[in-house]
């Protein structure tokens, strides 16, 4: 790589507990392209302060010439074991959205350059639809329920919803058509899918 794609990862890289398959950046920034970058957060409560820390990392992408996709997740909060009625994560979106543009705001970052998605506006739809059945058909119970062990709430009875959650976020990366995703090292499995 030359110096400043190196110096670009260097600033991706920065304050990561672990990059999974580096060398995928590392080739894009070779390249000379933009990596594409989605953040996605389910509105199942209030934004708290450890948005903060996730707002830093979204800084140092955007300082590194990263594009930056924020998925407000609907849907999976709604199928995340039902923590929060359709109805009430329909207006918290919005409620989201406010937010994170004034913690980003707060920490320095230009709201401009950001994308916002919201995730029911592709994933009530017909090919998303069947991805997530032709997904479903080749990944078991036990698989799901692994990926999703530190992200979804998980019971005796749980319901099938919770099962579905790693399976949409798999099929999120490749309809926002990023390159990368930013999470917490309690998503590793779910990035995996192991």
């Amino acid at each position: 790589m030359a110096s400043s794609a190196e110096s670009r990862f260097a600033l991706i890289r920065d304050n990561l507990g672990e990059i999974l398959n580096p060398e995928l950046i590392e080739s894009i920034l070779a390249e000379g392209r933009n990596p594409r970058v989605y953040w996605g957060t389910a509105t199942t409560g209030r934004p708290h302060s450890g948005y903060f820390v996730a707002a830093i990392k979204i800084a140092q992408l955007l300082a590194a010439g990263c594009e930056v996709v924020i998925l407000l997740a609907d849907v999976h909060a709604f199928l995340d074991s039902l923590k929060a009625p359709l109805e009430l994560v329909e207006n918290r979106v919005k409620y989201y959205e406010r937010v994170i543009r004034a913690i980003l705001e707060a920490v320095g970052v230009s709201t401009e350059k950001l994308e916002f998605v919201l995730g029911s506006s592709y994933q009530r739809s017909t090919d998303y639809v069947m991805d997530v059945y032709r997904l479903a058909a080749l990944t078991s119970e036990h698989d799901c329920r692994k990926a999703g062990a530190e992200i979804v709430k998980q019971s005796a009875n749980a319901p099938m919803s919770g099962l579905l959650y790693p399976i949409l976020q798999v099929l999120d990366e490749e309809y926002l058509k990023v390159d990368a995703e930013l999470g917490g090292l309690d998503q590793r499995k779910l990035f995996t899918g192991t």
